[in-house]
């Protein structure tokens, strides 16, 4: 391979690096924010007397459950993304010497 050729893979591989790290920065904001909401929702719980007000707080618990569990599955497909693009690099990193 030429040396341009690799040292364009190289840049193109970093972009992707960047990238997915931010997008691993705000998807870990998310989950932070929606760990401390559900954490005041329960307890909130412990103070609501009224059925309905409980009703609402247990499916917005359920919601944020959901959300955790998406976040959460996203952040590992991320993590295996960023371990092979690291890999890729690297190996692309000791082709250019």
């Amino acid at each position: 391979m030429s040396i341009s050729f690799v040292s364009s893979i190289i840049s193109r591989l970093k972009r992707e690096i960047e990238q997915l790290e931010q997008s691993s920065k705000s998807d870990q904001k998310k989950k932070d924010g929606a760990q401390a909401k559900l954490k005041q929702l329960q307890r909130d719980i412990q103070k609501s007397l009224l059925p309905s007000d409980l009703s609402n707080k247990m499916t917005r618990i359920e919601k944020l459950n959901v959300e955790l569990s998406e976040i959460n599955k996203q952040q590992l497909l991320q993590t295996k993304q960023l371990a092979d693009k690291k890999a890729e690099l690297q190996k692309h990193i000791s082709k250019q010497k």
